[in-house]
């Protein structure tokens, strides 16, 4: 099981996980929903994040986009 096994916050996330088959790509997407929402201290997590934004640019900004209105 993940380390990451929680359910999505935002809508942004639900939606993106509904076509999502890989455990990998499922961990990826948690990890920068909750990055987006509470950035982690450490080198690895910010470069993973910044991998992952490049990859994702519009998921990045509706998830910080649902951190705001909340």
């Amino acid at each position: 099981m993940s380390e990451l096994d929680h359910p999505p916050l935002t809508d942004a996330v639900r939606d993106a996980l509904r076509d999502v088959r890989d455990p990998g790509e499922r961990d990826d997407l948690l990890f920068l929903e909750r990055w987006e929402l509470c950035p982690e201290p450490g080198l690895a997590a910010a470069r993973r994040a910044t991998q992952l934004r490049r990859a994702n640019p519009a998921l990045a900004a509706a998830i910080r986009a649902a951190g705001e209105r909340a």
